[in-house]
């Protein structure tokens, strides 16, 4: 069990199977862009299963659904993405996760091209100001993540600027079909379990 979780009182009642969190800024100014694809799986998986986000005492959105069997709790920090670790340990207590491998962290990646996602287990942050919040507020790395492409920006464009625009007409359809892709290899996990999931969607984008 995480240290910060032996501190506070366990959740009552079933934990869920799964925490999924998706990263980005609230407010309508950022909806679209890069920086929001994290959210835009996390919105999808709600509208797939019969939930939809809705405000909580945790600094987040939240809702917990059914896939299956298996309980899945949702989450959309409303801190701004550098400080989203402040909702995230909220929500992993409020959930009852004890095991961070059920806590899938979705965000945007730099380092992979537009319509490509990855899932990963522990590791780097890569220089990504959310997760190293969570990693701030968790004091692990060891949650899993699912990295889904945002592509660099050019030379001459600073890498803010680039997550924080939307993106061109070509680029938001790559990112519509991997958002879909995003969300199937959240039940994915739910069904075959990490590390098969890794093995089909690394293997295959």
């Amino acid at each position: 069990m995480a240290a910060f979780l032996r501190r506070k009182p366990k959740r009552t009642g079933t934990p869920a199977d799964l925490l999924v969190v998706g990263l980005g800024n609230p407010g309508a100014d950022y909806r679209g862009t890069r920086h929001n694809v994290g959210v835009e799986v996390v919105e999808l998986l709600a509208a797939r299963h019969g939930g939809r986000l809705r405000k909580g005492r945790h600094l987040a959105l939240e809702d917990e659904i059914r896939i299956g069997d298996r309980r899945v709790a949702l989450g959309f920090p409303q801190t701004f993405m550098n400080e989203s670790g402040q909702a995230v340990r909220e929500l992993v207590r409020r959930f009852g996760i004890e095991d961070l491998d059920n806590l899938v962290v979705v965000h945007d990646e730099l380092d992979l091209e537009p319509g490509r996602l990855k899932i990963k287990s522990g590791g780097g942050l890569a220089g990504h100001n959310g997760l190293r919040s969570i990693r701030d507020h968790l004091h692990t790395t060891d949650f899993t993540r699912l990295r889904i492409g945002v592509g660099k920006p050019s030379s001459s464009a600073k890498g803010r600027d680039h997550v924080l625009r939307r993106p061109g007409k070509s680029v938001r359809a790559e990112l519509d079909v991997v958002i879909q892709e995003a969300a199937d290899a959240v039940e994915a996990i739910l069904d075959v379990g990490l590390d098969a999931a890794m093995n089909r969607y690394n293997s295959t984008t």
